[in-house]
């Protein structure tokens, strides 16, 4: 009976009822200390789920830490045997992380492993609700945590319950909804040890020594009140842990023996070991004094301890000599190589180097097989049984850079700091401050990370560090670096960077031009955002996205994404830069990158800015650096400009203007705007210096969306018809609908104010049209505003029109970019793999998007959702 414990139960009950009845799924947190009642509220949910379907658990445990997949393998061993049925590249992820007998494949990274877990569950699901109880998660081996943790936040619709147990200072990123277990109250303990023979004074004694702990009281009140210590000074969980020990001290030594035996095998595998067992002498029928005693539970082939306390009260009780024999008859016993490897990692406790290259080896396979976060922790663990500080130094130097590439920086820049103090090989060190730059990058310091690549890009791979140096540099407005990397490497694209800021578009453009042909994938992206080639950057980006989908790179993800994004906006497809936004978001938190968060922000603040949402605006930019010419800054800016507040809008853009990032494409398109609010405040002397800097970039890059708005700008500024044309003429062939509508909006002003009214409307209705598909209210009144000064009403705003321009807009990120795929004729398996969801959620987003779109099935769609524009 549970005490104290109503709202968790009501909790867990209304998640595996939704589960059974209406195959939703969902994931909780359970946590609190050490006996406070997070295993019993466990074993309740499984009585509740009953045999409603499949149930799988796995419970954590301190000695397996620092063992990759030991958690997972627990979990999901009892259903390997429908791992092969899994996509290709996920089931040779589970099959090698669980060291599957019969199958070749090595461990992939936690992300993979986590949508192969998410897809087994899923289809786990197809025939009944599964419920997963994973105890003690704070013990769990990072990559079981994080794989879990993927599946978890991605759970939807397939009818899957997950439920983690942790104590209060463990697994504290979860990101999932929790339940905190608070001590019993007086009654409810009196109510706990109601069935317990003892005197008045016992009870409250035991009472006040378990303070209110329901594992505590229960110990203490069965074993009487002298088990509680006396008023000694340990917290009540060493105190129930000494209890444990106990009587775990008062068995047969055979018994014991066993339990130590299965303490460290971890997954209660009888045949395991029993086989081990064999060594030593001992045997099944040594285990009933521990039944008889209360301490496990042996059912079929598997044996289980009844508290995971005991499990740790058997392990920590032997001593290291004895729990060193016993891993390595594991080892010998052990019938997968997963179990080996881990027993002969335990039972090695000094340098090995053997052992170590085994353990390294095990770490080129994974990492050739992208599973970069398992072979960082196998070269980690290499590294700790590596004589010699050289060797081990490298060893480290591979962990680092397999777990940047994973995702995980504060991992990585932990071993690489460790690394550094084991290695005085200048190449070495180099590839070290490549992984400690990118870390710097991360927290937002480009500027640190682009100095530490030049200072060892001399005895690193020179034009890579280099490159990457005046990236970062250039994003961070140090414009010295950028000229300092141009300086040590004759390399085209370094030499485009140097020149532009030193304001020579001129001999930069053409240089970064033909550096978006022969530089690699990740540079001739950047530098085609550079140029503003629009189509370029689209199609690298979305080259870059599939591949890194492809090859499993999850930790270099969002920087592509965020990419992406920012080039949808510029085609005006607001919809799928958000999608693409959020979940480069979703996997930036993942993979421990939280702080691209605000980049992204930064990036979806210029829809905020178009759309004229001040407050949304003002929560995107509340994280944003100092005034500097980013992201934040420009959408300010052109807020102010489309609400008419045009002195408040040249302030902040004569600051971008002057700043340090003034050389970046944001700057640049920023000075078009600056050139219009100077006119529209009266001030055209200082247009003038903005215009001629834009000219000079717009004519060197030769962009047909740049030329356009020059030649606006220039209409503005001389107040005549020609450059306007010119530049309508320019943007219908171009990209970037927002800024042809502004240009057909300042046209259509300018005709009329010419009384050319019937002249002006032609104009100034394309640019309601654009403006009101992309929801750039300011501007969209604007143009009603002039249409109905020509005479015409301009329409009725486009949020109170019966039908929607977009059905698409009605759609949640997630949905519209499901719905895009399989408009395509993708199948819901391969939508599943490209957007880490389960096929169940996918179809589940189909489901909610069909009445939205106004149709009923798949095979509409593909006349529904239209080719991507540009």
């Amino acid at each position: 009976m549970l005490y104290g414990r109503d709202t968790q139960r009501t909790r867990i009950a209304a998640l595996i009822d939704d589960a059974r009845d209406r195959s939703r799924s969902g994931a909780l947190v359970l946590r609190g200390e050490a006996g406070i009642g997070k295993s019993a509220l466990l074993d309740w949910a499984a009585e509740y789920f009953g045999g409603a379907g499949e149930m799988l658990r796995a419970t954590g445990f301190e000695a397996e830490t620092a063992i990759a997949f030991a958690g997972l393998t627990q979990l999901l061993w009892p259903i390997r045997d429908r791992l092969p049925e899994l996509p290709g590249p996920q089931a040779d992820a589970l099959c090698g992380a669980l060291g599957v007998p019969g199958t070749r494949a090595e461990p992939g990274d936690p992300f993979t492993s986590g949508l192969a877990v998410l897809t087994l569950l899923a289809d786990l699901a197809e025939n009944g609700p599964v419920l997963c109880l994973v105890d003690d998660a704070q013990w769990l081996d990072r990559p079981s945590a994080e794989a879990l943790l993927f599946a978890a936040r991605r759970l939807s619709a397939e009818g899957v319950v997950v439920l983690f147990a942790t104590r209060e200072e463990g697994f504290t990123e979860a990101g999932l909804p929790e339940e905190h277990l608070e001590r019993l109250g007086r009654a409810d303990a009196e109510r706990l040890l109601a069935g317990l023979d003892l005197s008045p004074s016992s009870r409250r004694r035991v009472i006040i020594e378990s303070r209110g702990n329901p594992l505590a009281l229960q110990e203490f009140g069965a074993a009487g009140p002298r088990a509680a210590g006396g008023h000694a000074p340990l917290p009540v969980t060493e105190r129930v842990l000494a209890a444990f020990r106990r009587q775990i001290a008062a068995l047969p030594e055979r018994t014991r023996l066993m339990l130590l035996l299965l303490a460290a095998e971890g997954r209660g595998y009888m045949p395991a070991v029993l086989g081990a067992a064999e060594r030593f002498g001992v045997g099944l029928a040594d285990l009933e004094a521990a039944e008889q005693a209360r301490l496990v539970e042996v059912t079929g082939t598997e044996v289980a301890f009844r508290h995971p306390l005991i499990r740790s009260a058997a392990y920590q009780a032997a001593p290291v000599a004895r729990r060193i024999a016993v891993h390595e008859a594991l080892y010998h016993s052990a019938d997968d190589p997963s179990c080996r490897a881990r027993h002969r990692a335990a039972s090695t406790t000094s340098p090995d180097e053997d052992v170590a290259a085994e353990l390294a080896g095990a770490g080129d396979l994974a990492r050739r097989q992208s599973g970069y976060a398992t072979a960082a922790y196998l070269y980690r663990q290499a590294a700790a049984l590596t004589p010699g500080r050289g060797p081990r130094g490298r060893r480290l130097l591979l962990a680092a850079e397999a777990m940047l590439t994973a995702g995980d920086a504060a991992a990585a820049e932990e071993m690489a700091a460790a690394a550094e103090r084991l290695t005085d090989d200048p190449a070495a060190r180099a590839r070290l401050a490549e992984v400690r730059a990118a870390v710097e990058h991360e927290r937002g310091e480009p500027r640190a990370a682009a100095r530490m690549l030049i200072d060892h890009a001399p005895d690193g791979d020179t034009q890579a560090m280099l490159r990457t140096a005046a990236v970062y540099a250039w994003t961070g407005g140090e414009a010295g670096a950028v000229r300092q990397a141009a300086a040590l490497l004759d390399d085209g694209f370094l030499r485009g960077l140097a020149l532009l800021v030193d304001d020579d578009p001129g001999g930069g453009m053409p240089l970064l031009a033909k550096a978006v042909a022969d530089a690699d994938r990740t540079h001739a992206l950047h530098a085609a955002v550079i140029l503003g080639a629009d189509e370029t950057a689209r199609d690298l980006a979305a080259a870059q996205v599939a591949r890194l989908r492809r090859e499993g790179q999850v930790g270099a993800l969002p920087m592509a994404l965020q990419a992406q994004a920012q080039v949808l906006i510029a085609f005006g497809r607001h919809a799928d830069a958000r999608a693409a936004a959020a979940e480069a978001a979703a996997l930036a938190r993942d993979t421990g990158f939280g702080r691209r968060a605000r980049r992204l922000d930064a990036v979806l603040a210029r829809l905020a800015a178009i759309e004229g949402d001040e407050d949304r605006l003002a929560e995107l930019t509340a994280h944003a650096p100092a005034p500097g010419g980013g992201h934040a800054d420009a959408a300010h800016a052109l807020l102010e400009l489309g609400r008419g507040r045009h002195e408040a809008a040249l302030r902040r853009l004569e600051e971008i203007a002057q700043g340090p990032r003034r050389h970046t494409m944001i700057a640049m398109v920023a000075l078009a705007d600056l050139v219009e609010a100077a006119v529209r405040a009266g001030r055209p002397d200082r247009a003038r210096p903005a215009l001629d800097r834009f000219a000079a970039w717009a004519r060197a890059g030769e962009q047909a969306w740049a030329l356009g708005v020059l030649a606006r700008c220039e209409g503005l500024l001389a107040d005549a018809e020609e450059p306007f044309a010119e530049a309508v003429r320019r943007h219908e062939r171009a990209t970037r609908p927002f800024e042809r509508a502004r240009t057909e909006l300042l046209y259509g002003e300018w005709l009329r104010r010419h009384r050319r009214r019937s002249d002006a409307r032609g104009p100034l209705r394309s640019a309601l049209e654009i403006f009101e598909r992309l929801r750039a209210a300011p501007w969209a009144e604007r143009a009603r505003t002039e249409l109905r000064a020509t005479g015409e009403q301009g329409g009725a705003p486009a949020a109170e029109r019966a039908t929607a321009a977009d059905l698409l807009d009605r759609l949640t990120p997630q949905e519209r970019q499901v719905v895009v795929l399989a408009a395509e004729g993708i199948s819901s398996r391969e939508i599943a793999a490209q957007l880490f969801l389960s096929p169940r959620t996918v179809e589940y987003h189909l489901y909610k998007a069909y009445p939205k779109l106004g149709i009923s099935s798949r095979r509409e769609l593909s006349q529904l959702v239209p080719e991507p524009a540009g």
